[in-house]
């Protein structure tokens, strides 16, 4: 990119370029992974209460035991990401899928469960700080949110899966100690296509910039679909902004004050919506409240309607823009989850949980699920990209675990009180979303840190 808009137009890569296309694929295919290993342990809760003789609060640190290994991976993943770049920082997480996977089937007690469950956790961290930001590094800035927002999708798709998958494995009748074994051990065949996709694709084009190798990044720039004039000009733009912010390569509370905040925001509130809680215990939640579709099948249902409204939010989000499609769902989820409170306190009908529920991923697929990660990855600069994400993601995580631990203690006192709680959060998100976060639809990523306000030296 050059300094004029038209110029700057002109260096934009096709959207559809094959290059293009295999590194949104390849990098999207973690959040396939971070979908699935979030969601299978809703179809493996019962089995394993059985299995362990589990406690409600036993229960809850099994499912988040994978959570705090996500805390952990997103929280480190960073600083190695700004150094050796995401791609390959990627290579080694798909490695720790493999043997989450392959740990979690031949598991010999609670304690190795456990265990490769934190690996697990450690991959999905890790892939949910680097993967996007290597997305926002390599998409055209008009097409940069429908980009990053594919990471979402794989994310439900991935979990959509795990859903069909617990379903399927089910059907088979084998022994309880068996089948969740294998609803654990399946995921090792996506992590391995994984790995190999990660072979062929280049580091990103600014990260190697940044690094100062410009030839590597010339290469990058060709194989995403930039002819050599065009690659030439963006080296300049990027090179040039780099030398402008050559002090911003800490993180630093006082230069990045407002996206640092805006990170936090954004995963907080994509927690305390309730949506993860809600997956990882899905099926518990719709067997209490009955219904004459099965769990399993009701599950698949609320999968299929995810997919569908994340769709959405793709077609939508560099269109109407990420800060209207936060404030429409806000709105809207706030009004499902006291539905939902209602039916499961019995006030309504519990077949209205389903409607209820339905209702709530349509609001929150297109806002906060499509929006989370396009926000974080392009909100910061360049040399501190990687440990922004990873404030960003380590919030998530963090907010993820802690509910997810205590979710069902609590539903065993109240299964409403979750939902009226989760009710008023995204209430509370509507009025902070109007007062403080700024539109960045369509804003180059060079150009990010003067609209939100960061200190330059």
């Amino acid at each position: 990119m050059t300094n004029t808009s038209s110029q700057s137009a002109q260096a934009q890569p096709m959207l559809t370029h094959p290059g293009l296309l295999a590194c949104t694929v390849t990098i999207a295919l973690a959040g396939l992974l971070f979908g699935f290993d979030t969601a299978v342990i809703s179809g493996t809760t019962e089995l394993l209460r059985a299995e362990f003789d589990l406690t409600p609060l036993w229960l809850g640190v099994t499912v988040s035991s994978a959570l705090f290994g996500t805390l952990v991976g997103a929280l480190f993943a960073g600083r190695p990401g700004d150094r050796y770049g995401s791609r390959d920082c990627l290579r080694a997480l798909a490695v720790l899928y493999i043997v989450s996977a392959l740990g979690s089937a031949i598991a010999w007690d609670w304690a190795s469960l456990v265990f490769f469950r934190v690996i697990g956790g450690l991959a999905v961290g890790g892939s949910s700080a680097l993967a996007p930001v290597y997305i926002s590094e390599v998409a055209p800035a008009k097409h940069r949110g429908r980009l990053v927002a594919s990471f979402q999708f794989c994310v439900i798709l991935g979990i959509l899966l795990a859903y069909v998958s617990n379903a399927i494995i089910s059907g088979f009748d084998m022994a309880p100690s068996a089948e969740w074994r294998w609803k654990f051990g399946i995921a090792t065949l996506p992590s391995l296509v994984f790995m190999w996709l990660l072979m062929r694709i280049p580091n990103s084009p600014r990260w190697l910039i940044a690094k100062g190798r410009d030839d590597e990044a010339r290469s990058a720039l060709n194989f995403i679909g930039l002819p050599q004039a065009q690659a030439e000009a963006e080296i300049r733009e990027v090179r040039g902004t780099l030398d402008k912010d050559s002090d911003t390569e800490k993180l630093s509370w006082t230069r990045h004050r407002k996206p640092i905040m805006l990170a936090i925001l954004v995963a907080a509130f994509n927690q305390f919506s309730g949506i993860n809680a809600l997956l990882y215990y899905l099926n518990d939640i719709f067997a209490a409240a009955g219904g004459a579709l099965s769990p399993d099948t009701q599950a698949i249902i609320i999968g299929i309607v995810n997919m569908i409204f994340t769709c959405v939010g793709l077609m939508l989000i560099d269109r109407i823009g990420r800060r209207t499609l936060l404030l429409i769902g806000s709105a809207g989820m706030t009004v499902s989850l006291v539905v939902a409170g209602l039916a499961m306190s019995g006030v309504l009908p519990g077949s209205m949980l389903l409607v209820a529920l339905i209702v709530f991923i349509a609001f929150f697929a297109p806002g906060s699920g499509a929006v989370i990660w396009v926000y974080i990855s392009e909100v910061f600069p360049t040399p501190v990209r990687g440990r922004g994400g990873a404030v960003g993601a380590s919030s998530h995580w963090g907010f993820n675990a802690v509910i997810a631990l205590i979710f069902p203690t609590i539903a065993a006192v109240s299964e409403s009180i979750p939902f009226y709680f989760f009710a008023v959060m995204m209430a509370v998100q509507f009025v902070v979303v109007l007062a403080y976060f700024p539109e960045t639809k369509g804003v180059s990523l060079e150009k990010m840190s003067e609209k939100l306000g960061v200190k330059m030296r």
